[in-house]
């Protein structure tokens, strides 16, 4: 597995790979951008990670193809703005990825399930409620600056807020939404969103 430098395979639209994006972006990695479809994973990805899901970062000497994971190492390699600074963000992004993250699962696609979509949309809500309160002192979650746990949680509530932004927007979370507003219009995710051809190992 030796490469001139990272391999990242990713999927635009996934949040989890957008976060990976963002932190390496961020940290200043070059890195190869692979860009799959999921429906039609190259062999190459499930070679190095057979659950086949991304982010899958292939480094020289490691496979890292946990989405955090993939944050945690870019921020080793270069932290310029200190974001591992905040104490306790990774407990609020445990929150997001186990008990948010399932909840808007069925949000999102509630025709698969029992509910209505309105039901789990309000089953969901407790973590929204969390988060404007913890940006009641500053710009962003633990302070002025962005943090890790900002880039973490930041891709979750996007794709909460456009199932119906409408209704998003007319939520009482006036923080919360500026918050989101910031991340959308910033050149970091910019940056990342810009569209690539799709990768297959036919390349």
């Amino acid at each position: 597995m030796c490469h001139l430098k990272p391999i990242l395979y990713s999927f635009r639209r996934c949040p989890y790979a957008m976060r990976a994006r963002m932190a390496l972006t961020y940290a200043q990695i070059d890195f190869e951008l692979r860009d799959i479809l999921l429906k039609d994973k190259p062999d190459s990805m499930l070679v190095y990670s057979p659950k086949g899901t991304v982010p899958v970062l292939v480094l020289p000497d490691q496979v890292i193809d946990e989405s955090l994971d993939v944050m945690l190492w870019a921020l080793k390699q270069n932290d310029e703005n200190s974001w591992l600074n905040a104490q306790n963000q990774l407990e609020l992004i445990e929150l997001c990825d186990n008990e948010f993250k399932a909840q808007l699962d069925k949000y999102k696609y509630a025709a698969r399930f029992e509910k209505s979509e309105e039901v789990y949309r309000n089953k969901a809500i407790w973590f929204l409620e969390l988060l404007e309160k913890q940006l009641s002192e500053g710009r962003y979650l633990f302070s002025n600056n962005v943090s890790l746990a900002d880039i973490a949680i930041f891709p979750f509530i996007r794709q909460f807020a456009f199932v119906d932004k409408a209704w998003f927007d007319s939520l009482p979370f006036i923080k919360l939404q500026s918050w989101l507003a910031r991340h959308l219009n910033s050149y970091m995710f910019t940056k990342i969103m810009k569209k690539v051809n799709t990768w297959s190992d036919a390349c």
